[in-house]
């Protein structure tokens, strides 16, 4: 994917990787969400969060960027155990430069992000032609800006060649928007309606696929 001249490779582990900036991706992790519901009285399995941090390290590993750039809703809600492992997380990566985008779910106390090392931006972060938030403009953007965001989990429905149909996540662009899908596994699905403006590239397995609305 090209915008503005950059280009923007799409991961079907629900990342982008901005190859101009070193910079790796990602939204709406909702860490410590299993142990949050656990918290609650809610059974889930004691490993359910586990996979997350796995597929990070993953990509951390596989690209070795400058910058991880965390596009809100790192942590679902208040301070559990889970917050130690992404410490140890970033731990493993001195190398890499963890920045995180405020978003809605964001309500930790600072000196847990200065724990983790993290650079906090409260609300935006302008970089080259991209603005990065997390919950998606609504206004016209000046010429030349494109916001990149989460907040919305989308995902569309593919209808099959009978009456069935799955419904999958999606990176979601716009005219002056990208939205990613979310990272975290427990996070579920928004279903967009794209039109034909729209261009839609759904995550099947182990790849990223485009559609067309």
């Amino acid at each position: 994917m090209e915008w503005g001249g950059e280009e923007l490779e799409l991961h079907p582990e629900r990342a982008i990787y901005w190859p101009a900036a070193k910079a790796l991706l990602l939204a709406d992790l909702h860490l410590g969400k299993s142990a949050h519901f656990r918290k609650a009285g809610i059974a889930m399995p004691g490993k359910a969060g586990f996979g997350d941090f796995r597929r990070m390290d993953k990509l951390l590993r596989q690209y070795q960027p400058e910058r991880f750039l965390l596009l809100g809703d790192l942590f679902h809600s208040e301070y559990n155990e889970d917050w130690q492992q992404f410490v140890r997380l970033r731990q493993e990566h001195p190398g890499v430069r963890f920045e995180l985008v405020g978003g809605n779910h964001d309500i930790l106390d600072l000196r847990h992000y200065e724990e983790a090392g993290l650079e906090v931006h409260p609300e935006e972060l302008r970089e080259g032609p991209f603005l990065f938030t997390h919950i998606p403009i609504e206004e016209e953007l000046p010429a030349g800006v494109y916001n990149i965001c989460g907040h919305i989990h989308p995902g569309v429905r593919m209808q099959g060649a009978g009456r069935q149909s799955l419904r999958l996540p999606c990176f979601f662009f716009d005219r002056q928007q990208a939205i990613l899908p979310a990272f975290g596994k427990l996070t579920g699905l928004f279903r967009l309606s794209p039109r034909k403006h729209h261009k839609v590239y759904v995550i099947v397995s182990s790849q990223v696929l485009h559609v067309s609305p």
